[in-house]
C-alpha cells in the first residue's frame, strides 16, 4: 500500500529527497511519517505530517535539516533530506494511519508501512 523509493548512496554534507506513494487503502490516513532503522538499532522516528491540514513533526537529530512536505493530489509524502551526516545512514520506511498527533513518533500507532528504502551518507 505504500511504496517508497528515492535512496542512494550521497556524500555527508549532501542532499537526497524521498518519496511514497500510497495506494487508496491507505486513503483514511491522519498521518503520514517517515521512520529510519540503522543497523543494530531500533526502528526511530524522523519525521511525520499531517495529510488534511498539513502540520509538521520532527525528531530533534533532524530538525532544521530534513522537510516533510505532501501532495495531496498525488497521494503522495515527501522527505527532503539536506546537510545529511554519516550518522543518518539508515533504511528510510514511511508509514502511514489513524495516528492522533501525540503518537505520530510512535512505531506501533501507524497501520500501513512501505518496504523501505536505504540511504547510505558516506563521510
Amino acid at each position: 500500500q505504500l511504496q517508497a523509493c528515492g535512496g542512494g548512496l550521497v556524500q555527508a554534507g549532501g542532499s537526497l529527497t524521498l518519496s511514497c506513494v500510497a495506494s487508496k487503502r491507505t486513503f483514511s490516513s491522519i498521518h503520514r511519517g517517515w521512520f529510519r532503522q540503522a543497523p543494530g538499532k531500533e526502528r526511530e522516528f524522523v519525521a511525520a505530517i499531517s495529510w488534511s491540514a498539513g502540520s509538521t513533526y520532527y525528531a530533534h537529530s533532524v530538525k532544521g535539516r530534513f522537510t516533510i512536505s505532501r501532495d495531496n493530489a498525488k497521494n503522495t509524502v515527501y522527505l527532503q533530506m539536506s546537510s545529511l551526516k554519516p550518522e543518518d545512514t539508515a533504511v528510510y520506511y514511511c508509514a502511514s494511519g489513524s495516528v492522533p498527533y501525540f503518537s505520530v513518533t510512535i512505531t506501533t500507532a501507524y497501520d500501513y508501512w512501505g518496504q523501505g528504502t536505504l540511504v547510505t551518507v558516506s563521510s
